[in-house]
């Protein structure tokens, strides 16, 4: 497939699953969400406002309307008779045109087994969309990436990364609590990480900070 030559060529060895952070060498740990209260969750409350106003600006901050992106959904699948045209549908709301989604090919990973548990084994169905930012309607899917775990709607809980093949850039929402960002180099995202430098969840600041401030060989 184009997209493993592309992964081999810019990002090898890399492997796209959760926690990418720790997966390269370099990239940023945002911090989405400030100031949770399990009490306090409701459509467009002041925390999800938060939330949704972080991963959009640094969406944007990242993305070019003409880009070449690739916009990779993992899907578990399980049921063996489970369709994954049905669970796929809702991305039908998240394309401006339905003719982008003659470019969706999919395939099947190895198994998954669950992180919270070893009970079942269940495949992944990958699927993978070239687009530009420009073609998709990323606002509100970014939003419902946000949502799978407070109960709102719309909601998309399956793994979303966004690979911009014109930066060389990876862009992943792991939920509302924060996202990871990785480059090829840390010039590409040098700007994004002195402009929004107070985001950075502060566990992993030092190793951050460490990347950018003197590792001339990330260059």
């Amino acid at each position: 497939m184009q997209i493993n030559r592309y992964m081999d060529k810019i990002f090898p060895d890399l492997e796209l699953k959760p926690p990418l952070f720790y997966s390269w060498k370099i990239g940023i740990r945002f911090k989405l969400g400030v100031n949770y209260n399990p009490n306090h969750i409701y459509e467009n409350c002041p925390y999800l406002f938060g939330v949704y106003e972080r991963a959009i600006t640094l969406f944007n901050a990242l993305h070019s309307t003409d880009d070449d992106m690739v916009i990779v959904i993992d899907v578990e699948a399980f049921a063996e008779n489970e369709t994954v045209k049905r669970k796929l549908n809702v991305l039908s709301k998240f394309v401006k045109e339905k003719s982008v989604l003659y470019r969706l090919t999919q395939h099947t990973l190895p198994y998954f087994n669950h992180e919270e548990d070893d009970d079942g084994a269940y495949p992944i169905r990958r699927f993978l969309l070239n687009c530009k930012p420009s073609e998709i309607r990323y606002i509100p899917m970014i939003k419902a990436i946000c949502n799978q775990d407070m109960g709102i709607k719309p909601s998309l809980y399956h793994r979303v990364y966004f690979i911009n093949k014109s930066k060389n850039t990876i862009f992943h929402i792991y939920d509302d609590r924060g996202c990871d960002l990785l480059a090829a180099s840390t010039e590409t995202i040098r700007g994004i990480y002195n402009q929004y430098n107070e985001w950075i969840l502060d566990y992993d600041r030092n190793q951050i900070d460490k990347v950018f401030n003197g590792n001339d060989h990330f260059k």
